[in-house]
């Protein structure tokens, strides 16, 4: 019994060596791992340790051993410990709520905007552009542009919504970030650039479709 709960042990803290090696960007996403000698001389262990510290992690969702080719990095850190599908569901939910707040706000933003609203979400487009490789900074660059055209379609009742919803939405969309394992991306950018466009040329269901399309993605992005 002694020597199995040692190799357990063992095995547990190789996976949190490899892990805390990959939260480092030691590899990035989508790389491939050196083999099971050269990990286990590295970290001064067996190859079964190695072995069943890579099947954890892949139970984990941070690696992918391939038939053949190999063993590859598909996250950058793990889940969080809560059920998955669960979270899963938890972040459609509030998907769809923003898609009902925002939806909305944007169409109301395109004709309700004045010259301040355009330069404040202007301002929040290029601070969101700034700040793209850093995930909790670029979820609040984020929020801070969504809610300059919130404030911009003038219904405090919306901005009021929009600011008791942050805490969750915030929380979850850091979540959501991490099981896609990137985010930021020049596509991902660009819709929001077309969506302020539509605001400041005062077309109200371009923004609205726009809006919602967007939100369609992330929440296509789950399946």
């Amino acid at each position: 019994m002694g020597p199995s709960v040692q190799r357990s042990s063992m095995a547990d803290q190789t996976a949190d060596v490899l892990l805390d090696r990959i939260r480092g960007e030691e590899w990035v996403l989508g790389a491939r791992l050196p083999g099971e000698t050269t990990l286990a001389a590295q970290l001064g262990v067996g190859r079964s340790t190695v072995r069943e510290a890579i099947r954890q992690l892949a139970g984990r969702g941070v690696l992918s051993a391939r038939q053949g080719a190999g063993v590859f990095v598909t996250a950058l850190d793990v889940r969080e410990d809560w059920d998955a599908v669960l979270q899963r569901a938890d972040i459609v939910s509030v998907i769809e709520a923003r898609a009902a707040i925002e939806g909305d706000a944007a169409a109301l933003a395109a004709e309700r905007r004045s010259p301040d609203d355009l330069r404040a979400i202007r301002r929040a487009l290029r601070h969101r552009a700034e700040h793209r490789s850093h995930l909790e900074e670029h979820v609040d660059a984020d929020l801070a542009f969504h809610r300059a055209i919130v404030v911009a379609a003038a219904n405090p009742i919306l901005t009021e919504l929009f600011d008791g919803f942050t805490p969750r939405l915030r929380q979850t969309m850091i979540a959501m970030l991490r099981i896609r394992a990137s985010f930021g991306d020049d596509e991902d950018h660009e819709a929001h650039v077309r969506l302020a466009d539509a605001i400041r040329s005062g077309d109200a269901a371009a923004a609205s479709r726009l809006s919602r399309s967007h939100l369609a993605s992330l929440k296509d992005g789950l399946r």
